[in-house]
C-alpha cells in the first residue's frame, strides 16, 4: 500500500501490517464511494482508481472490490478547489502549498458531489458545524423563552375583575359597656339612673295605694 500523509510532502511505500485498517477501508457503510481519475505525482497521466471516503480518510484502490487500498489521503488541513485543468471535470485536494492531489470525475454532477463530500469530511469543518448548530439551538431556545415570558407578561397585564369590598357586619360589633353606678339587685335594669328612679317611685305609689 502507498501511505500518503495528509499534510506531508513525503510519500513512502510500506506494507500494511495492521489488518484493522484494511478491514476499515473495505467495510461499509461508506460516506461516499466511486471511480475517479487520479493524476500521478511523477507520471502526470491520469489513472482510474476506485475511491472510498470514510470520515476524514480517503482510500483509493486499483479496482473496486480489492481487499487492500493502494493509498490513503487524510483529508485534514487541506482545501478542496477546482483545478486549472480545462478538458476534464477536475478538482484538487491541496495541502497548503505542499502536495496537491489532482482528481477528475466523469461528470459535473459527480465532481460537485465529491467536492462537497470532501469539504465536509474534515474534523475542523465538523467542529464548525457543531458550533453553528449549537448557536442555532441556543437562539431557538432563547426565542422560545422570550415568547413564553412575553406571553406571561401579557396575561399578567390583563385586568382581572376585583371582588367588591367587604362590608363589616354590624351585628358583629362588641356590646357597649354597662353604665356606671349602683343599679340595685335587679339585673334587668340596664338603663340610666333617671329611668330607675322613676320606676321605683311608681312601685312605691302602688304599694301605698296612691
Amino acid at each position: 500500500m502507498t501511505h500518503l500523509s495528509g499534510n506531508s510532502t513525503r510519500r513512502t511505500k510500506m506494507k500494511i501490517n495492521e489488518k484493522n485498517l484494511c478491514v476499515f477501508a473495505t467495510s461499509p457503510p461508506f460516506d461516499k464511494e466511486g471511480f475517479l481519475n487520479k493524476r500521478g505525482e511523477v507520471n502526470k497521466s491520469f489513472q482510474r482508481r476506485y475511491f472510498v471516503l470514510k470520515g476524514n480518510l480517503l482510500f483509493y484502490f486499483e479496482k473496486q472490490g480489492d481487499k487492500e487500498p493502494l493509498g490513503l489521503i487524510i483529508v485534514e488541513g487541506c482545501t478542496i478547489e477546482l483545478s486549472e485543468e480545462s478538458d476534464r471535470y477536475c478538482f484538487e485536494i491541496a495541502f497548503n502549498g505542499n502536495r496537491t492531489y489532482v482528481l477528475s470525475a466523469d461528470s459535473q454532477e459527480s465532481m460537485e458531489s465529491w467536492m462537497k463530500a470532501l469539504t465536509c469530511a474534515g474534523y475542523e469543518y465538523k467542529k464548525l458545524m457543531v458550533a453553528e448548530l449549537q448557536r442555532q439551538l441556543e437562539e431557538i431556545e432563547g426565542s422560545k423563552n422570550k415568547v413564553l415570558t412575553d406571553s406571561l407578561k401579557a396575561n399578567a397585564d390583563v385586568s382581572i375583575p376585583k371582588p367588591p369590598p367587604r362590608r363589616q357586619n354590624p351585628f358583629n360589633r362588641p356590646a357597649p359597656p354597662p353604665p356606671s353606678g349602683n343599679l340595685g339587685t335587679n339585673p334587668t335594669f340596664s338603663t340610666n339612673g333617671n329611668q330607675i328612679a322613676s320606676k321605683q317611685r311608681i312601685a312605691t305609689d302602688i304599694q301605698q295605694g296612691k
